[in-house]
């Protein structure tokens, strides 16, 4: 694995190409976040991963982050969606196992005046001005737009939404005509299997 293979800072962190796409994450995160070393670690080892045919032969792509609660994985997957985009792809689903995680979630990425926003107001990626919508499908997604498209949802409306269609929801058709990133937080929570019996807020 990457893991075994290579020691953080002696890959992708070196290069160029790796620096310039670091220097464009680091300033359309909000500045008043310094990023910590291993957070600098985790975008290296994710760029590395994504960028060398040794790593993603199979062109599958699952990574897995795993810190403490409070570390700034939040902050991490918001600069891999700066990186994503860049690389091509504009929509995206954040998937949690709670609706109170959810909402906080949109206030860290939607919410400019909130005190955990998680960009600089005005994105820029590649001289052009980059919005974040909140969106319920991709139906309806001009396959030439230049924004990023975030549905946020529960795991478990996510579920219901597939194997339920009604219009405009989200579909599994979906995924046959665009690239969609799915990015889990609490991912430990996500399998049913792992869990107790959901609270009322979590249904």
């Amino acid at each position: 694995t990457l893991f075994r293979s290579q020691q953080p800072g002696s890959f992708c962190g070196i290069t160029r190409a790796c620096t310039a796409l670091f220097t464009y994450i680091v300033n359309n995160l909000n500045h008043k976040f310094e990023l910590r070393e291993y957070q600098k670690e985790a975008f290296q080892n994710f760029i590395t991963y994504f960028e060398d045919d040794r790593f993603n032969h199979n062109k599958q792509i699952w990574t897995l982050f795993h810190s403490a609660t409070g570390s700034g994985k939040t902050l991490i997957m918001a600069g891999l969606i700066l990186y994503l985009y860049k690389k091509g792809y504009r929509n995206f689903i954040f998937f949690v196992n709670q609706s109170n995680i959810v909402a906080k979630t949109k206030e860290n990425f939607k919410n400019e005046y909130s005190s955990k926003f998680l960009f600089e107001r005005k994105i820029v990626i590649d001289r052009r001005t980059v919005e974040i919508n909140e969106v319920k499908s991709f139906q309806n997604i001009d396959d030439t737009s230049d924004d990023i498209n975030i549905l946020f949802t529960t795991i478990q409306d996510l579920h219901g939404k597939l194997n339920n269609i009604t219009e405009y929801s989200v579909s599994y058709e979906d995924f046959d005509d665009k690239k969609i990133v799915l990015i889990s937080d609490e991912a430990h929570h996500i399998n049913a299997a792992t869990k107790k019996k959901l609270s009322a807020a979590e249904k």
